[in-house]
């Protein structure tokens, strides 16, 4: 009985032992993976009637490739642009998110929600933020 609980004992270590050696060895998560720097952007003071633009990194640190199905934003001053809609693991791509701050006036804060085939996080977001503020109430130069 005591050598049997030995052998199955020393299997389960021995397979314990392979699935960390494997996990060491391959590095990234299975499946794609996906994250976006910065999560966020203040823009500051900004002018009313412009168009700020950001560029975020996009990444897939996963093992296979990350397909983005949908990018959307939350207000039509918005516009997100520029990515690719497959990124190869290790890879990355640009995502150009322009906010207009038309005749806005104070704290504008607009989303992007990038829908992608990552399994842990299908839906990922970035914020960017301006402070409008009309030409009147702008400091001189």
């Amino acid at each position: 009985m005591r050598s049997a609980r030995y052998v199955v004992l020393s299997l389960l270590l021995a397979a314990a032992s392979g699935l960390a050696e494997e996990a060491k060895t391959t590095g990234a998560p299975k499946g794609a993976r996906i994250s976006i720097e910065p999560s966020s952007f203040d823009f500051g003071k900004a002018l009313s009637n412009k168009t700020l633009t950001k560029e975020f990194v996009v990444k897939n640190f996963g093992t296979e490739d990350l397909v983005i199905e949908r990018v959307s934003t939350t207000c039509g001053c918005t516009v997100a642009s520029g990515y690719a809609t497959s990124v190869k693991p290790g890879g990355t791509t640009s995502l150009r998110v322009s906010l207009q701050t038309r005749n806005y006036s104070g704290r504008v804060e607009r989303k992007v929600a990038v829908k992608s085939n990552d399994p842990e996080k299908a839906i990922a977001e970035v914020t960017v933020v301006a402070t409008v503020e009309t030409a009147e109430h702008a400091p001189k130069d």
